[in-house]
């Protein structure tokens, strides 16, 4: 075989069809019958044929590529939320760029505009925020944006969340139920929105029901740092312990347990009740028989490829902004309110 690239001519004249034929083969979504199909790929595969995936997006001004944007991977909700996206993605026929970017606005920045100079047809940006002024830059590229379990002020950016807010009211009910009255809290990062959401559905709760928070502290999103949280809100008097801590996320109510567990010698969830949120595989594992609340991943993702293939389709569609109920799961790690029944 000559060293030359095999062209999709030479494809053609092989399978014995026309070149346009060639081209419809190897582009995702576009009509052509089950013997073409076979006809040329076979001789793609006999002339070692690879198609110009980026001539192609040239030509057609489509790159066929979604940038996705992480701004971090340690909680184990996003592994599997990028997987099922991209899964999702691909099964329409579009390939996957995954980019890590830090939460501060200069990473974000350098990061969109390495995504823009890959010519991507959508931006799903997970964990992160966008500025409203990147957001503008993305329109003005032609580029539509969706966040992925992330929501802004701004209306003309289309989002998809669990309903943190009513997440963090459901906890609320479900410890106050179970006799709970010295509760805590150990935040995520603050800028986050999922964060603030379930705090304030959380503390808005509690405040309805006559009590106040007992204790507040900041995790940010990261083991180690709610470990020491989780240590300074026993560091003092045992009538000041908390008997309850909803902890922001399912990563750092791992942690909290471990310390509360096998660092203060307490029992879970006789002396203590902790709850998550996210509902990651490893919350079920008998090691920890977290409760928590679940974020319905899979509608979530569905949501959000559905918004962003309809924005690629058309440039006329008004921003949907959509927060899905999850239901709280109680397992061991929480006393549980006498009737209670997980919601299937």
């Amino acid at each position: 075989m000559s060293s030359d690239k095999v062209t999709s001519l030479q494809v053609a004249r092989l399978a014995g069809v026309s070149q346009s034929a060639v081209s419809r083969v190897f582009t995702p979504g576009a009509s052509v019958s089950k013997q073409t199909v076979e006809k040329v790929k076979k001789a793609a595969l006999e002339l070692d044929y690879r198609p110009n995936v980026l001539a192609r997006a040239m030509v057609s001004g489509k790159s066929r590529i979604i940038g996705l944007v992480v701004a971090y991977l340690d909680n184990q909700f996003y592994p599997d939320a990028l997987e099922k996206l991209s899964n999702a993605l691909q099964d329409r026929g579009y390939h996957v760029l995954i980019f890590m970017t830090s939460n501060s606005a200069a990473s974000i920045d350098s990061v969109v505009d390495e995504i823009l100079d890959y010519q991507v047809d959508g931006i799903i940006a997970a964990s992160v925020a966008l500025s409203s002024t990147l957001a503008k830059r993305c329109e003005a590229a032609g580029v539509p944006v969706v966040l992925f379990n992330r929501s802004q002020d701004d209306n003309d950016l289309p989002f998809v969340t669990s309903d943190n807010y009513s997440g963090g009211m459901k906890t609320a009910d479900f410890l106050i139920a179970g006799g709970h009255e010295k509760i805590a809290y150990i935040a995520g990062w603050e800028g986050a929105s999922t964060q603030r959401d379930r705090e304030a559905g959380f503390t808005d709760r509690l405040k309805q029901s006559g009590l106040e928070l007992h204790k507040r502290g900041v995790g940010n999103f990261s083991a180690e740092i709610a470990s020491k949280a989780c240590r300074d809100m026993f560091d003092g008097p045992k009538e000041d312990w908390p008997d309850a801590i909803f902890v922001a996320n399912d990563h750092m109510a791992f942690a909290v347990l471990d310390t509360v567990r096998f660092e203060l010698g307490l029992s879970v969830p006789e002396d203590v009740s902790i709850v998550g949120y996210d509902d990651v595989p490893v919350a079920s594992w008998p090691a920890y028989s977290l409760t928590t609340v679940r974020q319905p991943a899979n509608r979530m993702v569905s949501e959000t490829v559905g918004i962003l293939m309809e924005a690629i389709d058309s440039s006329n569609v008004t921003p949907k902004r959509i927060k899905i109920d999850g239901p709280l799961i109680a397992r061991n790690t929480a006393r549980i309110p006498n009737g209670w029944q997980n919601e299937t």
